[in-house]
């Protein structure tokens, strides 16, 4: 296996890291904002709704939700954020989090791989290229491992530790939407065969054809923006549910999945999410975002219409408002320094003033 990057560095000398932290806004202001940002884009028709999956092709296209909470457990709801629909894609940063937390996070590395692949989320290429045989757990092929991994004597305890951790993120107990798991069941070759393509590598903790079962299960969760929100405020807030009080996860989890979230979350267009949102997230093809900003809240958006990679369309635009009209992009900076002498604010500086051709 390759060696990870920093693993030749010696042990910081503390082993309790500064934690950055800040705060949302007034709730008057991320309602009004939130309220805005919904009014701005309800009227986007852009994206096609999933239809390889016979139960999400008839998802109405006009739904749009999204809710806000923040770590102190205030909420934030605006449309269909009541709306039914089944988790997706969004449970493999959950699922990854029980695993982190059980097996740790350097042996959930090892076995699993983090990096982003550049390919589409179902790409079997991106196992085979890789030395290692590893993706990342935001993909197919890693997040089935990933549930592999779940410790169990078996498939029926894997499915109900996994059930009973997503519940615990969300707040409440989440049901299986049975006919979605039927449709996914009855159409889901291709994870079956990258299953069985990573047993015959050995990078499988189980059987591969009870893998692929337990997986189609967690994808199947029914969730609403409002449980979605919930769960990514408890990774925000270091592992504590902030509506129970409950701790889920340590925090060194949550550090290690947002991290992974954040370069492999949106799949093939991570980078420009990056770029544009700043902000670790994840989506679903039934239409869900869940993106997260550490030390402040969660954010849950819910519109189907997707984009060729797999992201909804409308909740990507909504979420890159707040971030930029609430001040959550982690890389946003503003200088504390006073302008040199000579330098008067706002004046262009002399590199500006090349001519372009």
């Amino acid at each position: 296996m390759l060696e990870p990057l920093f693993r030749a560095l010696p042990p910081a000398a503390s082993t309790t890291p500064v934690v950055s932290t800040g705060d949302l806004p007034s709730a008057d202001r991320v309602r009004s904002v939130l309220e805005e940002a919904h009014a701005r884009y309800a009227s986007v028709r852009e994206g096609s709704v999933a239809s390889y999956i016979p139960a999400l092709a008839s998802a109405d296209p006009g739904w749009f939700g999204a809710c806000i909470t923040s770590v102190s457990g205030d909420q934030f709801a605006v449309g269909d954020a009541a709306v039914p629909f089944s988790i997706q894609s969004i449970s493999k940063v959950f699922v990854f989090a029980l695993v982190c937390d059980a097996l740790g996070v350097e042996p959930a590395r090892e076995r699993l791989g983090v990096n982003n692949t550049g390919l589409p989320f179902d790409s079997v290429i991106a196992v085979e290229q890789h030395p290692d045989r590893l993706t990342n757990p935001m993909a197919n092929p890693g997040a089935i491992a990933t549930t592999s991994y779940v410790p169990a004597a078996n498939a029926d305890e894997r499915w109900e530790r996994i059930s009973a951790g997503l519940s615990a993120f969300a707040g409440r107990t989440l049901s299986l939407d049975l006919a979605v798991y039927a449709s996914e069941a009855a159409s889901n070759l291709r994870n079956q065969g990258i299953a069985h393509l990573l047993a015959g590598y050995g990078r499988l903790g189980g059987d591969p054809d009870e893998a692929t079962d337990v997986y189609t299960k967690q994808c199947s969760l029914s969730v609403t923006c409002h449980d979605l929100s919930v769960m990514a405020a408890t990774l925000a807030d270091g592992g504590v549910n902030p509506v129970t009080g409950e701790r889920v996860v340590d925090a060194e989890t949550c550090q290690h999945v947002l991290a992974v979230q954040a370069t492999a979350g949106l799949y093939e267009r991570s980078g420009d999410w990056l770029y544009e949102v700043g902000l670790p997230g994840k989506s679903g093809v039934s239409g869900g975002i869940v993106t997260m900003a550490p030390g402040k809240g969660g954010l849950a958006t819910f519109a189907p219409p997707l984009d060729l990679a797999g992201n909804s369309v409308r909740g990507q635009l909504l979420t890159k408002f707040l971030a930029e009209r609430l001040g959550l992009n982690v890389f946003m900076s503003a200088s504390r320094q006073p302008v040199a002498a000579g330098g008067a604010k706002g004046a262009t500086p002399p590199w500006r003033r090349v001519r372009r051709e």
